[in-house]
């Protein structure tokens, strides 16, 4: 086990209060937090968000992604559906990092689409990695999933760790101007699905 257990809090946030859970991945480094409303280990499967750090849209309200309206539309659900959890990973940028992906940016306004921008920075499309995840999941005594996401490779690589994903649940938020060309490249470059 990579991942190592530090300490859990109450979280009170506009959709209800969520209990943080704070772990370190003894590796990198890095450090992640699992949100979890009510007791989703009493679900047969429980409903959860695998969602990757992205600063420019989870806090400074970016319309460039539509990563800040997936989290908030998933702690909304997580609430509605009364119980769940929403892994929160330290993955900037799809693996990249903040500082490249400004860099990422920057290629972006010149023309170039979120894919050829990592590339022409010499990295992959999608860098992330989802191997903690199992650890946090089993620490929170959760085995099978309801998974929140667009992205049939997250589904793929939590199945690949030993999580059961019984469902794939569409989060389709946050379309608007500025974002269209990112979506359409995440639908034809990476696979994302539109419904």
């Amino acid at each position: 086990m990579t991942v190592k257990f530090i300490a859990s809090s109450k979280l009170p946030m506009q959709w209800g209060t969520f209990t943080m859970h704070g772990f370190e991945d003894t590796e990198t480094g890095k450090e992640h937090v699992v949100l979890t409303y009510g007791d989703p280990s009493s679900e047969p499967a429980a409903l959860i968000r695998v969602h990757s750090e992205c600063l420019t849209g989870d806090a400074l309200f970016s319309l460039r992604c539509d990563c800040g309206f997936q989290l908030q539309q998933a702690l909304k659900s997580i609430v509605e559906a009364g119980n769940g959890a929403l892994l929160y990973l330290r993955q900037e940028g799809r693996g990249i990092g903040l500082m490249n992906k400004i860099k990422a940016y920057h290629l972006q306004d010149g023309g170039a689409d979120t894919v050829e921008a990592n590339e022409q920075l010499g990295f992959d499309a999608d860098m992330r990695d989802y191997s903690i995840c199992k650890d946090m999941l089993e620490f929170l005594n959760i085995s099978s999933v309801r998974l929140m996401t667009n992205n049939p490779r997250k589904v793929a690589a939590l199945e690949s760790y030993g999580v059961k994903v019984v469902e794939r649940v569409p989060l389709h938020v946050g379309k608007n101007r500025h974002n269209e060309g990112y979506l359409q490249t995440k639908a034809g470059k990476l696979g994302h699905l539109p419904e």
